[in-house]
């Protein structure tokens, strides 16, 4: 009699499972209050995210926001509170290497929180690279660059001290793309200190513009006409609906890039649909991850709109999550914002990133390819040896 043997499944036991997640929350003062359209930054708080599974693998990720709640519906701690009471329960007791399975049983179960949804799926992700001995990038189908060009936000509110420090970044080989943050001050006076700049950088570096949707639709239509004759080659989000910034569209001989307004996938869809940027800044935590991310840069090659890979002003594990997946992007023509940890007067690394030559390498190690210097975090905790006040006024 023939016998036909069936192979072995896995044993539940051999399937590496989420067996806990741990936040916390990491103060960290900026080198110089950064100052946006809708707050002014003097500190930075990271939301740290560790899953530990049941391989002893432990997987790293982050929720970073802009001023607190001054930006969007989520926050560090709001993101903490989440995990902690809404997301564990979900994930523990999981296969944790079906990273997006498992983030589709989130879904299911906590809806928007974007921003602590990309923490979670950066850990993940971290932990199956760890595990399988590869870097993100390879998880998301492998890099085709890597090293990022990284733009500097220029936001002391200074002009004279933002041009010296324009040149020292220069000077230092680090950035040569300088995004000036507009729109807390007059019309004119914002022409004129982007002028300024622009007139002492000259062709040494390109000047962009962000105005954080700080403008009406009739002060961007004068606005860019302004900007362009400075020489500005970009303007990202000057006005808040996606409708307005249609029709602010091909009207001025400088590039458009929507922002605020992109939301993820579907958003992206439909600015895409409307022809409604020329440039989408792409950011995980504002996609909802970073599978969502690439989502969003398919649409975008798709339409033919141009890819900037942008920064919710992360430390050092966003920013090397968002650039182990800009390294997988097809095109990435605009380059990215990834200076988040630079702004920061602390390192929480074991190993600093590496920015030189005007751009960041991206890690080649397996996960994100970095490590927490963990008495460093702890002494920065909120809970910890130091208290750190992120503030915003």
């Amino acid at each position: 009699m023939n016998t036909t043997f069936a192979p072995h499944a896995p044993t539940a036991a051999l399937v590496p499972i989420v067996e806990r997640i741990e936040t916390v929350l990491v103060d960290l003062p900026t080198i110089r209050p950064h100052k946006l359209s809708v707050a002014t930054m003097n500190g930075q708080t990271l939301m740290l995210v560790k899953l530990h599974c049941s391989d002893g693998i432990v997987g790293i990720g982050e929720g970073t926001t802009i001023g607190g709640l001054a930006y969007g519906g989520e926050s560090p701690e709001s993101m903490k509170l989440a995990i902690d009471t809404y997301f564990a329960p979900v994930m523990v007791g999981q296969d944790a290497t079906r990273v997006q399975a498992l983030m589709a049983r989130i879904g299911k179960m906590v809806k928007e929180n974007r921003f602590a949804k990309s923490a979670v799926e950066t850990a993940l992700l971290d932990a199956q690279g760890k595990r399988l001995g590869l870097p993100v990038s390879e998880l998301l189908g492998g890099r085709l660059r890597d090293r990022l060009p990284v733009a500097w936000t220029l936001a002391s509110g200074d002009t004279a001290r933002d041009i010296a420090e324009a040149e020292k970044m220069l000077d230092l080989r680090r950035h040569r793309i300088f995004k000036l943050k507009i729109g807390a001050k007059g019309l004119q006076e914002d022409i004129a200190h982007v002028a300024a700049i622009k007139r002492a950088l000259g062709e040494r570096a390109a000047v962009r513009v962000d105005v954080n949707m700080a403008w009406s639709e009739t002060e961007a239509a004068y606005g860019m006409a302004a900007l362009a004759n400075a020489g500005c080659e970009l303007v990202e989000q000057p006005v808040g609906s996606a409708a307005a910034l249609l029709r602010l569209m091909r009207r001025f001989p400088v590039a458009l890039m929507a922002d605020e307004s992109l939301t993820g996938p579907a958003s992206a869809f439909e600015i895409a649909r409307n022809s409604g940027a020329d440039v989408f800044a792409i950011k995980i935590e504002q996609s909802g991850g970073l599978f969502n991310a690439q989502r969003v840069a398919a649409v975008a090659d798709a339409a033919g709109i141009e890819l900037y890979g942008g920064t919710m002003l992360e430390g050092a594990v966003s920013t090397i999550a968002s650039a182990q997946v800009f390294a997988t992007f097809a095109n990435l023509q605009w380059g990215t914002e990834l200076f988040g940890p630079l702004l920061l007067t602390e390192e929480i690394l074991v190993t600093p990133l590496d920015y030189s030559d005007f751009g960041l390498t991206v890690p080649t190690g397996p996960g994100l390819g970095i490590e927490l210097d963990e008495d460093r975090v702890a002494f920065f905790a909120r809970d910890g040896l130091r208290k750190t006040i992120s503030t915003v006024v």
